[in-house]
C-alpha cells in the first residue's frame, strides 16, 4: 500500500483542504508543491463557490509544503498514518500569494517581533463534542463523563503528544459529551498549525470509533457552544515572559496593555474573522460564559480579552505562565486568519502609544449606555452580517487586507449568509455540525 502525503491549506471558510501525493516523493530540503486553484477561495463551509467572486475559472497557484510543518501520527484502527505537511498557497514562481492565510499570519508575527524586538508564543484551546456514542449522560467536569470516553482521552493525548503538539489537559466539559483538550503554548505560526492538526485528528479519531466529533459553535440552539480560545503571551530573546509587570494594573506590562487595547478597539470588527458563521453568533451573547461586549477582564469568563490566572503554588513564578486570552473565537475561523487578525489589532494598539483598556468585573448589561461607553464596552455585533459591515467600516482592519482579498472574503461570507438561511434553528444548528 502507497502510503499518502497531503499538503494542506486552511482556508478563508475555516476548513482544512489539499492534494495528496505518495509520501516517498517527499524529498526533504528539495521545494515541493502541487496545484491549487484561486476560486478555492471562494468556496463557502457548504462547497459552492461565491457568485460572484473574483476568479472565475482562470489563474492557477500552488501549494508550497513547509517541510517544518509536518504532522504524521497513526491513529489507533486507522489503515494508513495521518500525514499532511501545512503549506504555504503561492504564485507559480514562489512567491507568496497574497490571500494565504498562513502567510497573513507569517507577516503579522514578522512585524510584531520587528516593531517589538519579541516573540509572540500563542496556545489555541478547543472545545468539541462526540455524537453517535451511545452513551448514558455523565456529570459534567466528571471523572465518570472522562472514564466513560475511555480510551478515546488516552488516545489523543497520545497522538498529540506523537505529532509533537505537546498537550498539557483532556477535560470533561460542561455540555453533553463535551470536551476540551489544551497544548503548551509555542511560537505564533506553530500554534495555528497545531491547531489545524489537532481538530483533524480528532475528527478523525472519533470516526475510527464510529462517532462524529464536531468543533462548530453551536451544535443546538439552546446547547453549550464550543468555543475557541486563543492565548497569547511575549517572550524576549531569553525566554522571558514580559507580558507581566506585578506593578501595573492587572500585572499587565505597558505594551501588553497596549496591544490589549488595540485588540478591544477593533474587536466589533475582528469578531467577522475570528466568529465567522451565522451561527457564531448564538454563543456571542451576554450571559453565556462567552463574549457579548469589547470587555477587557481579570479572570471573567465573560469577558471578550481575559487576563488568565497564574499560581504561584510550589514557589512557581506567576510571570512564567502570565498570558492574555483573546475568547470572541471559534472553530469556524481559520486559526491562521483568526490569530493573525489579533496580532495585527495588537499592532495597532502598540502604535496608538500606551493606553491600558479599563479592566472590568461585573455584568455590562446593568449598567447605563453612558456607563459602558465610560468602561469602553461596546456589544459586539449580533450577527455576522453586522460583523462584515463593521470590518468593511473599520479601515484599520480592512486596510490589512488587498481590495482582492476583501472582496473574496465578503463575497463567500455573503454568499455563505444566502445558503444558510435566515433561521437560525436546530437544522442549520446540525448542518454546521456535520461540516466543523
Amino acid at each position: 500500500m502507497t502510503d499518502l502525503l497531503t499538503l494542506v491549506t486552511t482556508d478563508y471558510a475555516g476548513i482544512t483542504r489539499g492534494r495528496s501525493i505518495p509520501a516517498q516523493e517527499f524529498n526533504p530540503g528539495k521545494a515541493k508543491s502541487v496545484g491549487w486553484v484561486p476560486a478555492n477561495m471562494s468556496l463557502t463551509p457548504f462547497d459552492q463557490i461565491a457568485d460572484p467572486n473574483p476568479w472565475g475559472s482562470s489563474g492557477d497557484l500552488r501549494l508550497l509544503a513547509d517541510e517544518d510543518a509536518r504532522y504524521r501520527v497513526l491513529l489507533p484502527g486507522a489503515a494508513t498514518a495521518t500525514d499532511m505537511i501545512m503549506s504555504n498557497i503561492a504564485e507559480l514562481d514562489g512567491t507568496p500569494w497574497d490571500l494565504c492565510p498562513r502567510t497573513f499570519l507569517a507577516k503579522a508575527l514578522a512585524d510584531f517581533e520587528t516593531l517589538t524586538g519579541l516573540r509572540l508564543v500563542a496556545s489555541f484551546e478547543h472545545e468539541f463534542q462526540l455524537s453517535g456514542t451511545g452513551w448514558s449522560q455523565a456529570p459534567a467536569f466528571s471523572l465518570r463523563a472522562m472514564r466513560q470516553a475511555d480510551p478515546f482521552g488516552p488516545e489523543l493525548i497520545s497522538a498529540l503528544a506523537d505529532l509533537g503538539c505537546a498537550p498539557e489537559v483532556f477535560i470533561a466539559e460542561y455540555g453533553r459529551d463535551q470536551f476540551e483538550v489544551t497544548m503548551a503554548p509555542s511560537p505564533g505560526l506553530v500554534a495555528a498549525d497545531r491547531a489545524v492538526a489537532l481538530r483533524e485528528v480528532v475528527r478523525e479519531l472519533a470516526a475510527l470509533k464510529g462517532w462524529r466529533a464536531s468543533f462548530a459553535p453551536k451544535t443546538a440552539v439552546d446547547g453549550v457552544g464550543n468555543g475557541v480560545h486563543i492565548h497569547f503571551s511575549f517572550q524576549d530573546a531569553n525566554g522571558h515572559n514580559v507580558t507581566y509587570d506585578p506593578a501595573r494594573p492587572g500585572c499587565v506590562s505597558a505594551l501588553a496593555g497596549a496591544f490589549a487595547a488595540g485588540v478591544i478597539r477593533h474587536m466589533p470588527a475582528l469578531v467577522a474573522l475570528t466568529a465567522p458563521s451565522p451561527i457564531s453568533y448564538l454563543r456571542l451573547r451576554p450571559h453565556n460564559w462567552s463574549s457579548s461586549y469589547t470587555w477587557f477582564g481579570d479572570r471573567d469568563r465573560e469577558s471578550s480579552l481575559r487576563i488568565c490566572p497564574v499560581t504561584t503554588i510550589g514557589g512557581a513564578d506567576p510571570a512564567r505562565a502570565f498570558n492574555l486570552e483573546y475568547r470572541a473565537a471559534d472553530a469556524c475561523a481559520c486559526p491562521h486568519l483568526a490569530l493573525g487578525a489579533v496580532v495585527r489589532a495588537g499592532i495597532e494598539g502598540i502604535h496608538a502609544g500606551p493606553s491600558d483598556p479599563p479592566l472590568f468585573s461585573g455584568d455590562p448589561e446593568t449598567l447605563s449606555a453612558q456607563d459602558r461607553r465610560n468602561l469602553g464596552l461596546e456589544r459586539l455585533p449580533a450577527t455576522l452580517g453586522d460583523a462584515l459591515d463593521r470590518f468593511q467600516q473599520d479601515k484599520k482592519v480592512s486596510g490589512w487586507f488587498s481590495p482582492l482579498a476583501q472582496e473574496t472574503y465578503l463575497g463567500m461570507k455573503r454568499a455563505e449568509i444566502t445558503l444558510a438561511g435566515e433561521a437560525l434553528d436546530d437544522a442549520l444548528c446540525a448542518r454546521y455540525a456535520g461540516i466543523y
